[in-house]
């Protein structure tokens, strides 16, 4: 699969090949929604705690006698049934972690990253990085290309001048490119990756057996005729 590579300008500069196990496979949904699910649990830190009634202060001491008041016998203030009392079956600290085969990870991002190439919502730039650190030339960089509600910029390392540049802009996000996620690639409408990202993102997720060669990440440009001559020989 061929995608052109767009500059800082919006205008064509090349063409780059894309591994079909990556951008171009069926989309998984359920598996793509199980994935979200788990990253979001995950992030639950889970420090929710709630006080029984051993727990709460107070209520040592029985409030009236057992017998002959008329009143319904009670042991303590602090039962459940009284006001500042301890709650019944309340949330305690607890772990939400949930497991996912690394094989159906996989799947996830390959299908996210599929899905949002199939609805023309990827974008492979170049010359990102020659980008000021100011938010106004971050701001123009995006208006080169069709407006979206929000961006995802993934870069093949950390890039202190994008990152300063996108920081104080609303709906931007810049993430390294080996650290994506299923969450963070449907979250966002558009998704700019760097050309140097690209070898990142195939190296962590292509199927194995079927990862290219480095020198396959370039840009496509014509062979020069002693190139093609030393090929043939």
């Amino acid at each position: 699969m061929q995608k052109d590579v767009l500059n800082i300008h919006g205008a064509t500069e090349g063409s780059i090949d894309l591994d079909d196990t990556v951008w171009g496979i069926e989309p998984h949904i359920s598996v793509m929604h199980q994935a979200v699910v788990r990253q979001q649990a995950n992030a639950r830190l889970g420090t929710h705690d709630t006080k029984t009634r051993s727990e709460v202060r107070g209520g040592g001491r029985k409030p009236w006698r057992q017998k002959g008041t008329g009143r319904a016998r009670q042991g303590t203030i602090r039962a459940p049934q009284w006001k500042g009392g301890g709650v019944v079956f309340g949330p305690h600290p607890r772990k939400y972690t949930q497991q996912m085969p690394r094989q159906m990870r996989r799947l996830a991002i390959r299908s996210a990253l599929s899905a949002k190439l199939q609805d023309d919502r990827v974008m492979f730039v170049s010359g990102l990085e020659a980008v000021e650190p100011k938010t106004k030339a971050m701001k123009d960089v995006l208006g080169a290309f069709p407006e979206s509600r929000s961006v995802l910029v993934v870069m093949h390392e950390k890039v202190e001048s994008i990152e300063r540049a996108a920081a104080n802009l609303d709906n931007v996000k810049t993430i390294v490119a080996g650290m994506i996620s299923v969450r963070d690639v449907l979250k966002y409408e558009r998704v700019l990756v760097t050309q140097e990202a690209v070898e990142i993102i195939e190296g962590n997720w292509a199927l194995e057996g079927k990862k290219r060669e480095p020198s396959q990440w370039k840009l496509r440009r014509q062979p020069s005729a002693s190139a093609t001559e030393e090929e043939v020989a």
